[in-house]
């Protein structure tokens, strides 16, 4: 398994497993089976609903010698609620407690978004706080203190821009060790990569095969598939890979890390295999005329009337 570097000389497996979108009855199997596969990094969330169930699994795995926690690479999120300095270390302890947990490998802050404390999901305007009355500096720093006292061993952001990473950057203590954003060919912010990589801030895609089993009501009409992309095809018929490889393998060839998600044992050793796989000058030439700029995971949720966040704020574009 390929590996990336962090700025302390820690390595994190380019390859992981992705958790959103897993089932409960299911998830707990397929992280035991990627585990027993090889796989080597978990990507977990506390909104994915499903901590406990991979907590019991990465148990399994380690009482039956399969593998140690120091093996393990895990990561997970501080959800949205709980950005308020009193909340950050009581949900990385939440977090801990389901997984069974001493530690995390990498704690991220989910997104650039507040909600007042309980409002998982907001149901109305006044459930969403401005950055401004709550700044990420002020969460940052209890994820520092989460740092200090051994509940983390790195921590990072996600759905992060250039300009608010910059932000975090300049004013940490510790800084951030990965920037976890949505990247595939037909996303595949070559500026934000860059910039993550000026400040030796590693990157994490999601998303890599363009999440099209997401929820319907984040999906648009028409939109474009990537898994039917007949470049993305013919690179992997001349390549004898599949479509759903050529993605990640790509993701891992541009110096990323990449969190494919399945439940399926088979796809989950087809994704692993994808690490070995090899792209040549033609195949990245070709990939790099796909980029759209697309988004499948946009952030509109985030934009109702009334809300201090839009789509332009958020992202910073």
């Amino acid at each position: 398994m390929k590996h990336l570097t962090l700025a302390n000389g820690d390595r994190m497996p380019a390859l992981g497993l992705g958790t959103w979108k897993s089932s409960p009855g299911e998830v707990g199997a397929a992280v035991e089976t990627a585990i027993e596969l090889g796989y080597r990094h978990i990507d977990c969330a506390a909104i994915y609903g499903n901590e406990a169930e991979i907590g019991e699994a990465i148990a399994r795995c380690v009482a039956k010698g399969t593998v140690t926690r120091d093996q393990l690479w895990i990561t997970s999120k501080l959800w949205n609620d709980c950005h308020a300095p009193e909340h950050v270390g009581p949900a990385l302890d939440a977090t801990l407690e389901r997984l069974g947990l001493e530690h995390l490998d990498l704690y991220l802050i989910h997104w650039p978004v507040a909600h007042v404390h309980g409002a998982v999901l907001p149901k109305q305007t006044s459930d969403f706080v401005s950055l401004d009355d709550l700044p990420i500096s002020a969460t940052w720093a209890a994820l520092e203190a989460c740092v200090d006292a051994g509940k983390t061993r790195h921590i990072g952001v996600s759905n992060f821009s250039a300009a608010k990473l910059a932000s975090v950057c300049e004013g940490a203590r510790v800084q951030p060790a990965c920037n976890q954003v949505e990247l595939h060919p037909y996303l595949q912010q070559r500026a934000l990569v860059d910039a993550c990589a000026q400040r030796g801030v590693l990157v994490t895609a999601y998303s890599p095969l363009g999440s099209r089993d997401r929820a319907a009501s984040f999906k648009a009409a028409d939109e474009p598939v990537l898994l039917e992309d007949p470049s993305i095809a013919a690179i992997a018929e001349r390549l004898g890979c599949s479509p759903a490889q050529v993605l990640i393998a790509w993701a891992i060839d541009r110096g990323t890390s990449v969190i494919p998600k399945s439940v399926n044992p088979q796809r989950l050793a087809q994704n692993l295999a994808s690490a070995s796989i090899e792209l040549d000058a033609d195949a990245r030439q070709l990939i790099l005329t796909l980029d759209r700029e697309r988004r499948y995971i946009d952030g509109t949720f985030w934009t109702p009337p009334g809300s201090p966040y839009s789509l332009a704020t958020l992202w910073d574009e």
